[in-house]
């Protein structure tokens, strides 16, 4: 069993510098580098979570296909707070469609709605 635990955490050591930005940060002091590594090791655990939820209609889906549905939906709500008002429901679908699949490795799954 100790091998599995040793595997997992190579995994997450991975992940944290891959797509979380464990080796980009610069700071100087012990608590800095502390918080900047917890921050990234949270980041890993948080995205295995909703990596559950979001494989049930995505089973090919990576982090990177996450983070790519997250900030296209942020897009999608800044660009909201602009208009004057709120686009019909069936264009509203579309715009969120297209602009969470932006930067997306897989293809996307129809299943996948907004919230």
């Amino acid at each position: 069993m100790p091998d599995a635990r040793c595997s997992s955490r190579q995994f997450n050591f991975r992940d944290a510098k891959q797509f979380w930005g464990l080796e980009d940060f610069m700071n100087l002091s012990q608590t800095a580098v502390t918080n900047a590594a917890n921050l990234a090791f949270f980041m890993v655990n948080l995205s295995y979570l909703q990596l559950l939820d979001f494989r049930q209609h995505n089973p090919d889906s990576g982090i990177i296909d996450l983070k790519a549905y997250y900030r296209g939906f942020r897009y999608v709500r800044e660009m909201l707070k602009m208009l004057p008002e709120i686009p019909e429901p069936i264009l509203l679908t579309q715009i969120f469609a297209k602009l969470t699949a932006l930067g997306r490795i897989h293809p996307v799954s129809t299943g996948v709605e907004p919230s």
